[in-house]
């Protein structure tokens, strides 16, 4: 699998990510470790998790892997801080200096390594000062618990403030990633976080890549009562009924037939070839699954496959996005 740079930063990683939000919940140890070594096998080697994940089962599980399955040095780990979920389904978001640090030296725990490679601040907290949030990220590099530091869910201007401000005195760590929402379903991002992320010389990373699984096609026909749609839990996240969307899915399913491919190929090679995307996070609750994924490795799209793609995806502009 090809590698590549993270933006404009020195760390490189694998063009597709293994994302391990089902690993302790839908996917259990074994199947994960049959993940790990298929994906790791295919040449990748970007790790994705959380420390939210699973109530912490996916970094546990990820850290007995690598201690007896793949080791360590053959891959670059990345996890998040900044949420906690308890056991009855309650959220918090706590970005604050204190809670940041108190779980990365957890996932570290967890993981059983001395750093992560890449550590985001895991979603917005306007309850605390920007500045103290970032602070945590200068901690952590510089007691050399993390390598490169991110963010995630940050809007285009969030990410403007942070960067600069990590930019403008030497010492600070450098915002290197922004890890959002980003398929052929959902390109909002492209009005103004990819922009700034190419002008700052950071590296996007799309997490649900597939659209929740609409672009995998398989909710053509109705809703499998196996699916994430039928779940209670995510139900409300994905919307099977949205004409556009329907749309969108007709174009990836028509384009993997003329390809002799899967839908989940197509959609997996549009969104890596994105300007300013480094790797997209393929979360997958089963080793099939991820099989499917890595076979996007082998496809380059069509020039014209691609702009009919865009043409049929592409979101609305306006001022003053797009004012040149």
């Amino acid at each position: 699998m090809e590698q590549r740079s993270v933006g404009r930063s020195g760390l490189k990683v694998s063009r597709l990510g293994l994302g391990t939000m089902t690993w302790g919940v839908e996917t259990d140890p074994d199947e994960a470790a049959a993940q790990l070594v298929a994906f790791r096998d295919a040449g990748g080697t970007l790790v994705d998790t959380a420390a939210s994940y699973g109530l912490g089962e996916s970094e546990t599980i990820l850290g007995g892997l690598l201690a007896d399955v793949v080791p360590r040095s053959e891959l670059v780990v990345s996890s998040k801080a900044g949420i906690v979920r308890t056991p009855q389904g309650e959220r918090t978001v706590d970005a604050s200096r204190g809670a940041l640090l108190d779980q990365l030296d957890t996932s570290l725990r967890r993981v059983g390594t001395d750093h992560l490679d890449l550590w985001y601040v895991h979603t917005v907290d306007d309850a605390v000062p920007w500045d103290e949030t970032l602070s945590a990220l200068d901690h952590a590099v510089s007691t050399g618990k993390v390598r490169y530091v991110g963010v995630s869910n940050y809007a285009g201007w969030r990410l403007g403030r942070a960067a600069a401000w990590q930019q403008a005195v030497p010492g600070r760590a450098p915002i290197v990633a922004n890890q959002v929402r980003y398929s052929l379903i959902d390109r909002g991002v492209e009005r103004e976080v990819v922009p700034a992320a190419d002008a700052l010389g950071v590296g996007v990373f799309p997490w649900s890549p597939l659209g929740g699984g609409l672009l995998t096609g398989k909710y053509r026909g109705g809703i499998p009562s196996d699916s994430r749609a039928a779940s209670e839990a995510t139900r409300g996240l994905i919307d099977v009924d949205d004409p556009v969307s329907a749309g969108i899915v007709e174009a990836v399913a028509t384009a993997a037939e003329g390809l002799a491919t899967s839908p989940v190929s197509v959609a997996l090679a549009w969104l890596r070839d994105r300007p300013g995307v480094a790797a997209p996070i393929v979360g997958a609750r089963t080793l099939g699954q991820l099989t499917g994924a890595l076979a996007s490795e082998a496809l380059d799209l069509p020039r014209e496959i691609a702009i009919a793609l865009d043409d049929v995806s592409a979101p609305s502009v306006g001022y003053p996005e797009d004012v040149r």
